[in-house]
């Protein structure tokens, strides 16, 4: 079997990455949007937390990526994969940083009424 064939016949592997650009690209477009509808509350500071968000989820993503390829190639030399949390890590950081917007422009909108 080479490292180009499909090693797990379920392709839990590719289904796991696709969920990972799913999850990746719903995050940028949260991100992005966030700030359009926050830029007249919050000004630059909305541009800057949808700007890290976004690019948060795209490092994820491309993290996601190589850590498929890893997998693959562990499961072909180990018949294990060898995958990180990174992904993990980088989307719970643009998780964090919609929720923080979310939170600011809710204060923002209370104080100013």
């Amino acid at each position: 079997m080479t490292t180009h064939e499909v090693f797990d016949p379920g392709l839990q592997p590719e289904r796991t990455l696709l969920a990972w650009r799913r999850t990746c690209l719903a995050f940028a477009l949260a991100s992005l949007v966030g700030a359009r509808f926050t830029v007249d509350a919050l000004g630059v500071l909305s541009v800057v937390i949808g700007v890290l968000g976004a690019g948060l989820a795209a490092t994820a993503y491309f993290a996601a990526a190589a850590g498929y390829q890893r997998a693959q190639r562990a499961l072909h030399a180990h018949g294990a994969s060898g995958t990180t949390g990174v992904p993990i890590l980088l989307v719970t950081g643009a998780a964090l940083l919609v929720g923080i917007a979310c939170t600011a422009f809710i204060v923002v909108r209370t104080w100013t009424g």
